[in-house]
């Protein structure tokens, strides 16, 4: 029944009342030793519940046997046992052999007394490996006496190997039993249906198996034998109800049911069957969280596979545990290390995103007014108007209009706007700043997967320092788990981005300064957080400098630097934030006319990456079943730091060939991504291009 994940989750039965009504128990045995109830009684006129036929002491042994490290052990092993013997007087002894009890015989108003007596003794599952012809009126009474009370009734199916349980089962049925009780049918090792096992038949929708055949187990003197029957697995069933029962006391007897058949293995025609009914019993799978789980003390959804994709600027963070109580749909407790909830993005190829092949860039200008279009092929071959600029994340999303106009009012003011374009370029162009043709050193944009829908630009020179006012909305795109029918294969949300921008000449030498606020809707730095790791949104601060030289004979040289700080705040119930702090760098040498109409350029830079920070949660680390209520919140710390720390070296040459010009571009990268364990990423493009 696969009963080690509870048994590695602490459930051993301890403190649960598990009723045995069958033929006594072996009282000196001490596989019961300290665990039998002082409510145990003969309940047929028998002298005392020592055990005559070997029957009711293998039963109680499968269900209750002590663990000590040697042979076999029972199903819940700390539980207590109250024993009920019911057996005829001399019935057991008579004709009963060693290992065998063909003589014992139950009588309806024994079963009926035990049954009282098992709720009088606060029993939480009453064990019948009996059978026989429908029960009389008095016994269904004593059954509907112990379900009103939340017990369960576990009954043996019986051994005729019929397509219908015995007719004794029939009272699950009716509606004294309220769902509380379970019909126990037999499966091999193999979750075969016994060849001796009677089916589910009739009894479909209460019907579960267990393993029934060769059940080790002693007699009534001590000696081991394999038992085989509906009433050795009858007991396994009523041992899981006693380990679920210990381990979350939480659960009524219907949650109980309900809970076993909902995690059943389901064997045999899907679903509930007439041969299985309900499945197997699988203690692995009734011990994991089932249904809708959520963060204990909230109402916060929470995923047990991905709570969180961290962004590029985070890499291979070593994000640590956060420990915390989840609930399930049966508000039972959980222990969940959310940090194993968490998945990274991972480096992308850097490539395809900035190569468009049969690319048509449009440009016209007419006085003081600039127009230019990127135009791109469909699959189809035709022509259609597509971003420019775009990442591979954005060239599969979406295909529309982008552009750019900027327009000069006066000597000194330029204003510009863009579809589909960020504002750092549309920025650039009112600026008249240029950058050498890298492809991917120095190229960090945002720093994370993001698509501009709209920028505008306001150029203002003032006593020979250029002012530029810039603003962009756009959204943040991250790849979603599972693709639906009809649905993007990428998440978006929303960002602003508002930029200041100073910078002045002098000479050869241009510099420019300037401070951005952005502001994430959903998202921190490019990472997503949902469920139960709270939903963040978050501002950031950027400050960067630029600085190029122009030298003389063709050389340049040039270098940016960014710093920045982002704090983050969680919503949607969790209770979190915390600061990041972050930085990027490039630097660069180029020369024009090194061979003649040609040019050469060396980067270095390091992406956006958080050099240090994370996110302070308050998760709940204790709860009490008794108030159903958390008794311990923590503060734990998310760190989004990585360790790897990405380096990218470009080396680019151009020369004017023919009608076009033919460009070369080499790159290596140290962890790529800011992933430390990952070998550097080399590559190259090779383009020619003709205007037309």
């Amino acid at each position: 029944m696969n009963a080690l994940a509870a048994y590695n989750k602490g459930a051993t039965g301890a403190g649960i009342n598990l009723a045995v009504i069958d033929s006594g128990i072996d009282l000196q045995s001490q596989e019961f030793s300290g665990r039998l109830s002082s409510a145990s009684q003969d309940v047929a006129g028998n002298a005392s519940i020592a055990d005559e036929g070997g029957h009711g002491t293998a039963v109680a042994f499968a269900a209750a046997g002590r663990r000590n490290g040697t042979g076999s052990q029972g199903v819940a092993f700390d539980a207590t046992l109250t024993v009920l013997r019911a057996d005829r007087p001399g019935s057991c002894a008579s004709s009963g052999d060693a290992g065998g009890d063909t003589g014992c015989k139950f009588g309806t108003d024994a079963i009926t007394k035990g049954v009282d007596a098992a709720r009088a003794a606060g029993a939480r599952v009453i064990n019948l490996s009996l059978g026989g012809t429908t029960m009389p009126q008095s016994l269904i009474d004593a059954i509907g006496r112990a379900t009103a009370r939340g017990i369960i009734v576990v009954i043996a199916a019986g051994n005729d190997g019929s397509d219908n349980p015995d007719a004794f089962t029939s009272v699950a049925s009716s509606a004294a039993a309220r769902n509380l009780v379970i019909v126990a049918g037999s499966v091999g090792t193999n979750d075969v249906i016994s060849s001796f096992s009677d089916k589910a038949g009739t009894g479909a929708a209460h019907y579960l198996t267990a393993v029934g055949e060769k059940v080790r187990a002693p007699n009534q003197s001590g000696a081991a034998y394999l038992w085989s029957g509906t009433s050795f697995a009858a007991p396994q069933i009523s041992g899981a109800i006693a380990l679920l029962a210990q381990a979350f006391p939480n659960l009524s007897g219907a949650q109980i049911v309900d809970l076993l058949f909902r995690t059943a293995r389901d064997v045999g025609a899907a679903g509930v069957d007439s041969v299985y009914g309900n499945g197997v019993l699988d203690l692995t799978k009734a011990f994991q969280p089932v249904g809708t789980t959520s963060v204990a003390g909230s109402h916060i959804g929470v995923s047990l596979a991905s709570n969180a994709t961290l962004s590029a600027p985070m890499g291979d963070a070593t994000v640590g545990s956060l420990g915390a109580v989840i609930l399930d749909s049966y508000n039972r407790a959980f222990a969940i290390d959310l940090a194993g909830t968490i998945d990274r993005a991972g480096p992308q190829p850097v490539l395809a995103g900035v190569l468009q092949n049969r690319q048509r860039n449009l440009a016209m200008a007419t006085g003081d007014m600039t127009v230019s279009l990127t135009l791109a092929p469909r699959a189809n071959g035709d022509i259609a108007l597509q971003r420019s600029m775009m990442t591979d994340t954005q060239a599969t999303t979406a295909r529309a209009i982008a552009g750019a106009v900027t327009q000069r009012l006066g000597e000194k003011t330029r204003f510009g706007f863009a579809f589909s374009q960020a504002s750092g370029m549309i920025g650039a162009q009112i600026a008249g700043q240029t950058q050498p043709a890298f492809l991917v050193a120095g190229q960090t944009g945002l720093g994370f997967d993001g698509i501009a829908r709209s920028a505008g630009a306001l150029r203002q020179e003032v006593g020979g320092v250029g002012l530029t006012a810039t603003i962009e909305t756009g959204d943040v795109t991250a790849r979603r788990d599972a693709l639906l029918a009809g649905l993007s294969p990428y998440r978006r949300s929303g960002y602003d981005r508002v930029t200041v921008m100073a910078d002045k000449r002098w000479g050869g030498l241009a510099t420019t300064l300037s401070l951005s606020n952005l502001r994430e809707a959903d998202t921190l730095l490019g990472a997503r957080f949902d469920g139960g790791l709270g939903a963040a949104r978050a501002r950031s601060w950027f400050v960067d400098m630029d600085a190029r030289w122009t030298m003389g004979a063709g050389w340049t040289l040039g270098g940016s630097w960014r710093h920045g700080w982002t704090d983050a705040a969680l919503r949607g119930g969790m209770a979190g934030s915390g600061r990041l702090t972050t930085a990027a760098f490039a630097a660069d040498v180029g020369k024009n006319g090194v061979f003649g109409r040609d040019s050469f350029g060396l980067r270095i830079a390091q992406p956006l990456r958080v050099a240090r920070g994370g996110i302070d949660y308050r998760l709940p680390t204790n709860y009490d079943y008794a108030t159903l209520t958390v008794t311990d919140w923590t503060m734990q710390r998310l760190n989004l730091a990585p360790q790897g720390r990405e380096i990218d070296v470009e080396a680019r040459y151009r020369v004017l060939l023919g009608r076009g010009d033919l460009q070369t571009n080499l790159f290596w990268r140290r962890d790529p991504g800011n992933y430390a364990a990952l070998p550097a990423d080399v590559g190259g493009a090779l383009r020619y291009t003709i205007g037309f």
